[in-house]
């Protein structure tokens, strides 16, 4: 009786293990319940820097209020022959209509950073995607250019907005290297981040109307170009297709 009373436990025992195992395999939102329960799951990460071996850095500007420095930003990189990505915010393709037509004409790149500029994390896939495609027209009607990159507003992030971003055609797109322009900092003291935080693939974080911006621009890209660095847009340094990003947000080919 006793054997049997051992059997029957060793039994139960083996039947939760076997159910514990099935519950783990079970797609929770996208992950696995074993993912989740174990802290492994794997969430969606945009782009912040590439993984290259060639000295090749992209300097971006985020554009959501103001344009009276735009046109010298485009300046200053043309006497260095640079291109930059210019992030630009609907309602600010609104505003300054022909400075959208001045940053296309000089052969910047163009990306969305949103309609309005929101934590987009909050709002529902729906209105994600009206943000999105909203913005998107509006510079498309201008360039008549397809936009590819999209920069989140504040760096929020969810898979629903990357996933939300992809179906529109749209790489999300971080940054490694913040400069930190917009809190007022000294050209010296955004040149000391860029140049102490790039590295070959970089991703660099400027905005287009901070406060010093065009004192530390001439000496960021004359120091990166004596580096060694060939600076350019964003859409010049990602991958576009065959691609994987890692937790950390390195976007390499795939193997």
């Amino acid at each position: 009786m006793r054997f049997f009373c051992v059997k029957f436990k060793s039994i139960k025992l083996v039947l939760l293990i076997v159910l514990v195992l099935v519950l783990l395999c079970v797609n929770y939102g996208g992950y696995t319940a074993a993912g989740v329960f174990f802290g492994s799951a794997m969430r969606k990460v945009p782009v912040y820097y590439v993984n290259t071996d060639e000295k090749r850095v992209a300097i971006s500007f985020d554009a959501a209020w103001g344009a009276d420095k735009t046109e010298k930003i485009i300046e200053i990189c043309q006497e260095y022959n640079v291109k930059a990505t210019f992030f630009l915010v609907g309602m600010w393709v609104e505003k300054y209509p022909e400075m959208v037509k001045k940053i296309d004409a000089s052969g910047f790149e163009i990306g969305t950073h949103s309609n309005t500029h929101p934590d987009m994390t909050k709002l529902s896939k729906q209105a994600q995607n009206l943000e999105l495609s909203t913005s998107i027209n509006l510079i498309k009607n201008i360039t008549n250019k397809p936009v590819e990159v999209f920069r989140p507003p504040f760096g929020a992030y969810n898979d629903s907005l990357i996933e939300t971003a992809k179906d529109l055609g749209l790489i999300t797109i971080q940054w490694d290297v913040d400069s930190l322009d917009w809190k007022g900092l000294s050209a010296m003291e955004i040149n000391n981040r860029v140049l102490n935080g790039v590295r070959n693939g970089s991703i660099i974080l400027c905005h287009n109307n901070s406060d010093h911006i065009l004192e530390a621009l001439p000496i960021m890209l004359d120091r990166l170009q004596k580096r060694g660095y060939t600076v350019g847009p964003v859409g010049d340094l990602i991958l576009k297709t065959d691609y994987m990003i890692d937790n950390n947000g390195m976007q390499s080919a795939k193997i």
